[in-house]
């Protein structure tokens, strides 16, 4: 694996998955594997779950950590090509990313979307340019459009729980080679309500793996005006009926996210879109997921949230096998 920026970077989802549960079974199994070999994370946003499950997976596979804090600790970065720096900006990125891949093995960069201008935040400038200009691999922490290690851990959980709850599920490839239709979860992506407007990053990116993936029956549902880029939809069932899209679920992932047709507005914020234990009734004993962190009682309420049915501290657990799965391929690309 040369980068991580995205599902279409992971060659085998089913590899990853089998991987991160190994190393849930076993977290120091590959403690040499990293062994002289850093790792830089640079945050130009704020994280915690992602900040620091992947310092946890690269110290358990031996590899050194610094944590670089850009907008804190360093100068403001100019991202633009041919850009005339007479602004506030004092370093262009074409000078600092391949500086940064001399101090490091493998980079992770964080950034969010403006919210303000649709076409620069889905050109994903920031990370395509550590991309282009480090010359070392790079792993998404979250960028303007996609939450890869988010959503592949999402795919770890899922399958984790659904194997416990129904011993009749395989992976799709192996029960095809049986000649037999393999059991598919119905899995329901649900917009919340929210006090802001929200990037789409963790809704494009889970939709893009589930849709990948191809293991599941898959539901997207939202109210009017909250469609998302069908680039990452394309092959879900998408409505604006909650209630029947809630029939028989397995899991529920509840998220917020912002207009992407009239970009980063916020036209509905109906609190009956909030779920709660009424509403999950109608389902199949769904579990709930939860990216975090979490407006309580606003996305999700606290029966909910604190019910067996919960699975938003399972979920962020796994945030550390599912960085370390992925550098492992990273290191591997290397030959470490």
């Amino acid at each position: 694996m040369k980068k991580f920026i995205s599902c279409e970077d992971a060659s085998d989802f089913q590899l990853l998955i089998a991987k991160a549960l190994e190393y849930k079974s076993n977290p120091f199994k590959d403690v040499t594997l990293g062994k002289g070999k850093r790792m830089g994370l640079l945050f130009l946003n704020p994280s915690m779950r992602t900040r620091l499950s992947t310092e946890i997976a690269a110290k358990n596979l031996g590899m050194d950590v610094i944590v670089f804090n850009v907008g804190q600790d360093g100068w403001a970065l100019e991202f633009e090509d041919e850009a005339i720096m007479s602004g506030t900006t004092v370093e262009h990125v074409k000078d600092a990313a391949p500086i940064l891949g001399k101090y490091f093995d493998v980079l992770g960069i964080r950034t969010f979307p403006s919210l303000k201008n649709k076409e620069d935040d889905y050109s994903e400038l920031y990370i395509n340019q550590f991309v282009k200009y480090s010359g070392v691999p790079v792993v998404s922490l979250e960028s303007a459009t996609l939450h890869p290690l988010q959503s592949l851990t999402d795919l770890i959980t899922i399958q984790e729980v659904f194997e416990e709850k129904s011993h009749a599920f395989r992976p799709a490839s192996r029960s095809l080679a049986e000649g037999r239709q393999p059991e598919k979860p119905k899995i329901v992506l649900t917009w919340a309500p929210h006090v802001k407007a929200l990037p789409q990053c963790v809704a494009n990116s889970f939709s893009q793996w589930i849709n990948a993936w191809g293991g599941a029956e898959f539901v997207i549902t939202h109210p009017e005006d909250y469609e998302l880029d069908t680039r990452f939809t394309k092959g879900a069932k998408i409505t604006h009926d909650q209630d029947d899209a809630l029939k028989n679920a397995d899991f529920v992932y509840v998220k917020n996210w912002s207009t992407f047709s009239d970009y980063g507005k916020i036209y509905c914020n109906d609190p009956d879109w909030m779920l709660t234990s009424e509403k999950l009734a109608s389902t199949n004993n769904a579990k709930i997921m939860h990216c975090l962190p979490v407006r309580r009682n606003v996305e999700l309420s606290d029966e909910v949230l604190d019910s067996a049915a919960s699975l938003v501290t399972q979920q962020a657990g796994n945030r550390v096998w599912a960085a370390q799965a992925v550098l492992v391929e990273i290191l591997l690309g290397l030959g470490h």
